[in-house]
């Protein structure tokens, strides 16, 4: 089998089983729209920005870290392993320690809409504490199984999680409201303690599936040896410190828009634009399932090969298929935006046309999700050359970029603003890592060709968005053409791939 098929075969189980994730995580977007009012919605919005940076923070980029060097001669992959654990768990019980001690400081910090008390605040946050240390904890152990080519494992437990994820989120919201109302068995009992549209519910649930998650990886906590190598964790801190800042300012370019909005808007309508802002940008989601997908796959295939003679072609041909699927992508959401929405309708009129109100920035967070997919996949120059201070270069400018934008501009144009900045700010780092790569790690990539297909998508998302009006048909009809067209332009390429050829 060639190296390009079973990097698409691992990649493809990868896809799946986040598709399967993510898309079962998404349909419960209806329901917290239906439940919660664009306020309250922005509240979440706003903790899960918050957890994404602190997530980056207690993973210490200790993931990649890992990869390079259970790649690197000579490297005992035993103490690789065991040592990079034993970093992110001294960071989570350093954190959970800290945190909990401040957790009213940080709710009285954080609490800018006064519907939502001071006290559930609190609860908000410490149940996040609890998520966050969980989840950094099973950072190493998954990137054990990708490591080890197990992408099914490493699917299934991705599913589980899920699943206790939605499951628990319906029972929670749905059936225990449906058994009090009803006066089934144990109505007394629910009745007791049940909040109704009480949003810590949807935290509880996260916890719960983390756990779960903890514990179906047990097989792989157990083949730790938590013995301490000095030298080797000063080695690992060296790499990983760059990484960890280049990873926080990626995390500042997805997040940070949803808090300066909260910040910088006006208290009457903070809330409610952040909910907005919020909901829409979960219909870019199948797009950046891919971008997910793609990296799961990559990271590991990518460190493992980097020794071999025609690494760089492989690469290169990698990357010529990147674009033309997220491409597709693309242009398959913008033209199917019309079905789309309706996963962001609330019961009530106005509601609705507040969510749906945000569609207009869609295709902009679909493009500064195809400039990070590609920035992603440029971006493996630095960590195989071992000169990761270029990814804090790269994603620091782009922070730069992100934080002084969003406070001029959001004043003035509010979430539109956020979607342009973020853009702006993924292309910025995109050209930078190629042109920094292709001075210090040069690959071959097709640069004409590559260019060609993403500003054809680009002008077939401009013609179905505003000449057609999102009108479904035509959209799909332009999407099709696109699909038949790159067929018959890569089909030679595609047959020596098949065949296991290239």
């Amino acid at each position: 089998m060639s190296n390009i098929k079973k990097f698409a075969g691992q990649t493809a189980i990868y896809g799946l089983s986040t598709v399967i994730s993510r898309v079962l995580g998404f349909l419960l977007t209806p329901l917290y729209v239906k439940l919660y009012p664009t306020k309250l919605y922005g509240v979440f919005t706003v903790m899960y920005g918050w957890a994404s940076i602190l997530n980056a923070m207690l993973a210490f980029g200790m993931e990649t870290t890992f990869f390079r060097y259970l790649n690197k001669s000579g490297s005992d992959k035993e103490k690789v392993y065991s040592n990079t654990f034993i970093v992110i768990l001294f960071l989570a019980s350093i954190f959970v320690g800290m945190a909990f001690l401040f957790s009213g400081s940080i709710a009285q910090w954080m609490v800018t809409d006064y519907t939502t008390s001071l006290t559930d605040y609190a609860q908000y946050i410490r149940l996040f504490i609890l998520i966050l240390a969980v989840d950094a904890l099973a950072v190493i152990p998954f990137a054990k199984l990708r490591a080890e080519g197990r992408p099914l494992k490493f699917g299934i437990i991705k599913i589980a999680n899920i699943l206790s994820f939605v499951g628990l989120n319906l029972f929670l919201l749905l059936a225990v409201p449906a058994i009090i109302k009803n006066d089934l068995i144990f109505a007394d009992f629910f009745q007791e303690w049940y909040r109704p549209g009480w949003l810590g519910y949807v935290f509880i649930s996260n916890l719960v599936a983390s756990a779960v998650t903890l514990v179906l990886l047990l097989p792989q906590i157990m083949e730790l040896k938590l013995k301490i190598d000095g030298p080797l964790i000063s080695d690992m801190l060296n790499y990983s410190f760059p990484v960890l800042v280049a990873n926080l300012s990626f995390i500042i370019n997805e997040n940070s828009d949803k808090i300066f909005l909260k910040e910088l808007l006006p208290e009457s309508i903070a809330d409610q634009e952040v909910g907005i802002y919020g909901a829409c940008a979960k219909l870019a989601i199948f797009l950046s399932i891919f971008v997910q997908a793609f990296r799961l796959g990559a990271e590991p295939f990518f460190f493992s090969h980097a020794k071999n003679k025609n690494s760089g072609d492989t690469y290169a041909t990698i990357m010529n298929y990147f674009i033309i699927a997220i491409s597709l992508i693309f242009v398959g959401i913008a033209a199917n935006i019309e079905i789309l929405k309706h996963f962001i309708s609330a019961k009530d009129p106005i509601q609705r046309e507040l969510y749906w109100s945000g569609l207009k920035i869609i295709p902009v967070l679909l493009l500064g999700y195809v400039s990070l997919g590609i920035y992603m996949n440029l971006s493996i120059w630095y960590k195989l050359s071992d000169q990761t201070r270029y990814g804090l270069y790269i994603s620091g400018i782009g922070a730069l970029m992100t934080i002084i934008l969003n406070i001029i501009f959001i004043p003035k144009y509010s979430y539109v603003a956020s979607a342009w900045i973020s853009f702006a700010a993924y292309s910025t780092m995109m050209v930078l890592s190629y042109l920094l790569g292709q001075k210090h790690y040069p690959i071959p990539y097709n640069v004409k060709k590559a260019t060609g297909y993403l500003l054809a998508s680009i002008i077939l998302v401009i013609i179905s968005y505003h000449l057609f009006d999102r009108n479904l048909i035509a959209g799909n009809i332009l999407f099709t053409l696109f699909a038949l067209s790159i067929l018959y332009i890569e089909k030679t390429n595609l047959r020596k791939i098949l065949s296991g050829k290239f």
